[in-house]
């Protein structure tokens, strides 16, 4: 198993079944969703010790506002706990902190947590943690849209100037380097939604282990295999 350093920038993972977790071990989905956080502890430092430099998590997405609201507290008081909780951790590792999208839902309580951990790692440089957070991929290009259209109809550029590459700036990820690789876990296949402009030449690979399960070797053994394959753009 690889203890080299890998030649991956950037992992984007669907971290998917806490509640499956704790539910097949007849325990509130609590403990699984603390669950899943310890595993996020273990993948930050496996990511460090491998030098990944971008890791972006799918922590919370627009589609889960739905669900019920005690839970949905739950979930903002354990994200906020969280980010109290790591902030010197982050610091003494070189993490920077980063999220994206629609900021500006979440509670007050949490987004005070939230900038304060952000402002405070800033000037750290060896792993950038990337917090998806009331993100949606479909509302994230329908926003992107919509800033073009109005710097359109201002005249601040023109329709013709409108590229990929263009397009790109106006997304949350604009100082973001598209992900290598996606990992999902709990053995579901699809993308549920994330980083659907970005992950257009990502690597994906699907884990059937639930996301509290999932190890450092797990973890390893992905990038092992991401290692060995070559990416070709479409080019032969």
């Amino acid at each position: 198993m690889t203890k080299e350093k890998t030649k991956l920038k950037h992992v984007a993972i669907i971290m998917d079944g806490n509640g499956r977790w704790a539910k097949k071990r007849n325990l509130p989905r609590l403990m699984g969703h603390r669950a899943g956080v310890k595993t996020v502890r273990k993948i930050i430092e496996v990511s460090l010790e491998l030098g990944v430099k971008y890791l972006t998590l799918y922590t919370f997405s627009t589609e889960n506002w739905r669900r019920p609201r005690k839970e949905v507290s739950i979930l903002m008081n354990l994200l906020k706990e969280y980010l109290i909780k790591e902030l010197k951790q982050f610091n003494k590792e070189g993490i920077r902190l980063l999220a994206i999208g629609q900021l500006e839902r979440l509670p007050q309580s949490v987004k005070e947590a939230l900038y304060k951990t952000i402002n405070e790692t800033k000037d750290n440089s060896k792993l950038n943690l990337i917090l998806a957070l009331s993100y949606g991929g479909r509302n994230e290009i329908t926003e992107a849209s919509r800033k073009i259209a109005e710097d359109v109809k201002t005249n601040r550029i023109q329709p013709e100037q409108v590229t990929k590459e263009l397009f790109s700036k106006y997304l949350y990820t604009h100082n973001i380097p598209d992900p290598d690789l996606l990992i999902r876990t709990s053995n579901e296949l699809r993308l549920s939604n994330f980083l659907l402009w970005q992950l257009s030449y990502a690597e994906l690979y699907f884990s059937h282990k639930l996301w509290p399960d999932f190890t450092k070797k797990d973890f390893k053994i992905i990038v092992e295999d991401y290692n060995k394959r070559e990416r070709r753009f479409g080019n032969i």
